[in-house]
């Protein structure tokens, strides 16, 4: 766990500072939860780009990751540690007792070799699964879900972990990682402990053509474009934007309002803004 320098012995060398993959343990996958994946190129099922500079990239496979972690009761122990392409955090690969094979979004402090279990009657050690009610507050979790059953959806990311500040009977009150706290149902099932890979934040590319291999198009400021391709566009030499900053399509970049109203708004207790409550 920790961030490769290099000699500068190149321009793009000189900047790079890059994951050193030490806590990985295989670099094959297992051949039985891998599923084709194909790209969209940032465009929809009606071939209309929904979202700029993506396009390109390495070929990749998915891993079928187990959110649910619903083999309750069943042990499982660790067979290795993998990297996944789609996601920053690593995985791990799970064979229970059964002989079934599993993978889960990997925490800190796994070893090859460690037990995990999901349920009520487990641990509570990093790896394991269990309902809300039954992990103390201030303890770190990840792989959230939002609804009992549902599968995790919240704190997957490397690095990142969410924590219970009050528990009751009714709701368990959890501080997201962006700051948010947020009541959930105490049956909703986490896993404990903080997700592994936490140096991915200081992850450096140094040069484009990574950017590239990762599925990500160069972008142009709207200010180098002309006026026909973008508001920003247009005009003699150096100009202003002029305007509020906002997308090729007129939508607000810089604090304009996205987010919509949801009724799962009504479990927040505080959003991310400071001195304000949802």
């Amino acid at each position: 766990m920790g961030i490769k320098r290099f000699k500068p012995v190149t321009p793009s060398r000189r900047h790079a500072e890059l994951t050193d993959f030490e806590e990985l343990t295989t670099d094959e996958p297992e051949e039985s939860l891998l599923e084709p994946l194909k790209k969209s190129g940032g465009r929809n099922n009606q071939g209309k780009e929904t979202v700029r500079g993506r396009g390109g990239g390495h070929k990749r496979k998915y891993r079928k990751i187990d959110f649910q972690r619903d083999k309750e009761g069943i042990k499982g122990r660790v067979m290795s540690t993998e990297y996944d392409p789609n996601r920053s955090a690593w995985i791990t690969l799970l064979l229970y007792s059964d002989g079934e094979r599993r993978y889960i979004i990997s925490p800190l402090k796994l070893q090859v070799g460690d037990v995990v279990e999901a349920g009520d009657e487990a641990e509570v050690r990093p790896g394991n699964a269990l309902p809300l009610k039954k992990i103390p507050a201030g303890k770190p979790i990840h792989n959230l879900e939002f609804s009992p059953g549902g599968g995790g959806r919240v704190a997957r990311s490397a690095g990142v972990d969410a924590r219970i500040v009050a528990k009751d009977p009714e709701e368990i009150d959890v501080k997201l990682p962006s700051g948010e706290i947020r009541s959930f149902n105490p049956e909703c099932k986490a896993t404990v402990g903080q997700v592994s890979n936490p140096s991915h934040k200081n992850v450096k590319s140094g040069k484009a053509g990574r950017k590239r291999h990762m599925g990500r198009k160069p972008k142009v400021r709207g200010t180098a474009k002309n006026a026909v391709d973008h508001p920003h566009g247009g005009g003699e030499g150096r100009a202003h934007v002029g305007r509020p900053p906002v997308s090729p399509t007129g939508v607000p970049a810089k604090g304009g309002k996205t987010r919509k109203a949801k009724g799962s708004d009504e479990k927040i207790i505080r959003r991310r803004t400071k001195n304000k409550r949802g």
